[in-house]
């Protein structure tokens, strides 16, 4: 069985980003808000953010920005330090193990420098419990020894921007996340927003693409730009060699037909889950654990990789005795829901309350 981080790596649809999507989104990225598409409520705060720390000639304050993988977190915190005029310097939470880690980045950080930390939430406590001073008095205290005799040496830093990242907000303890001076929470993309990151990536790569093209490409990528962008080049290729360059509705739906992506952006294991539910256990409840064997695939690649979109689209819902498939997805799917058995369901579902 594959393990959870290779399924969503493998999957065209998956959010995180690989070695060849890190190096288009750097050529994509946009470099000012004004080229920034989407996030209109947070764009249009982070802008006043910025203007008035420029209008003081201060730092601008710490900012915090939460929300699903691929939406622009990263892009935001390179365009605060292009707005800034300052230089930005990118870690993330897992690689500060130690408080050690996090004094040695802090005190080689210049005046007005953006910190860019990623995945704030997996940050070791020693390492978090430095950045409190860190973010609030511009100052941490190195401790040098061991045992009692131990000293805590002062160092002070020069006025910083800390940007921190995260998919898991709630996770963050709450005297770190109220040092933050503003925070903004990235939604997911609506289609027409993806049809203009769509046709601004397009002319970026230099490939001509119809508007009904740019459609439907925006209609598969579930709401996420990085999506967005990544069918764009596979469907790029596919009018390449199989067409004329151009790619036209008719071109993108056949590609994304290659690539096992359907009309509302599902995967083959998204498919594979629904299936599952649908046929195996007459729409559920089934229990996780089975609905994983039944699927072939690790309990946490169905609860963590498949299902938030599922849900997120009301094909599947969670549920106490397990899960069940919606309406929807009995629609979605092109299949007839069964006869209930009774006011309490039935039927093969209910050999799936044993699963968990």
């Amino acid at each position: 069985m594959r393990n959870l981080v290779n399924w969503d790596d493998d999957r065209l649809v998956g959010t995180d980003a690989d070695g060849e999507d890190r190096a288009v989104e750097a050529a994509l990225r946009p470099k000012d808000l004004g080229e920034f598409v989407g996030q209109e409520r947070v764009r249009e705060q982070l802008d006043l953010v910025l203007k008035a720390a420029r209008a003081r000639g201060a730092t601008a304050d710490h900012v915090l920005l939460s929300g699903a993988p691929g939406l622009g977190k990263t892009t935001l915190s390179m365009i605060i330090a292009a707005e800034m005029g300052a230089p930005i310097r990118i870690t993330s939470g897992p690689a500060i193990q130690h408080a050690g880690d996090l004094a040695a980045i802090l005190s080689s950080l210049t005046e007005g420098e953006v910190l860019f930390l990623d995945e704030i939430h997996r940050m070791s406590r020693p390492a978090e419990e430095m950045l409190y001073m860190a973010m609030e008095d511009f100052r941490v205290d190195v401790i040098v020894g061991k045992g009692p005799g131990a000293t805590a040496i002062p160092l002070e830093l020069p006025p910083f921007t800390l940007v921190g990242a995260t998919t898991r907000a709630g996770l963050l303890p709450p005297p770190l996340r109220d040092r933050f001076g503003f925070t903004g929470h990235m939604e997911f993309y609506a289609p027409a927003e993806l049809e203009r990151v769509v046709h601004r990536s397009a002319r970026l790569l230099d490939v001509e693409i119809e508007g009904e093209g740019a459609a439907e490409i925006a209609g598969r990528s579930r709401g996420t730009p990085r999506i967005a962008n990544r069918l764009l080049r596979r469907v790029r290729d596919y009018a390449q060699v199989k067409g004329d360059g151009v790619i036209t509705q008719r071109t993108a739906a056949q590609a994304l037909e290659v690539y096992e992506v359907d009309a509302r952006g599902l995967d083959r294991l998204d498919r594979a889950v629904l299936t599952a539910l649908l046929k195996l256990f007459g729409g559920g409840p089934v229990g996780l654990s089975t609905l994983a064997v039944a699927v072939g695939e690790e309990r946490e690649t169905v609860e963590e990789v498949a299902e938030p979109f599922l849900v997120r689209e009301g094909l599947l819902a969670r549920t106490p005795r397990g899960r069940i498939a919606t309406p929807a997805a009995w629609e979605h799917m092109g299949m007839t829901p069964p006869q209930q058995a009774g006011p309490g369901g039935g039927g093969a579902g209910q050999q799936g309350l044993f699963g968990e």
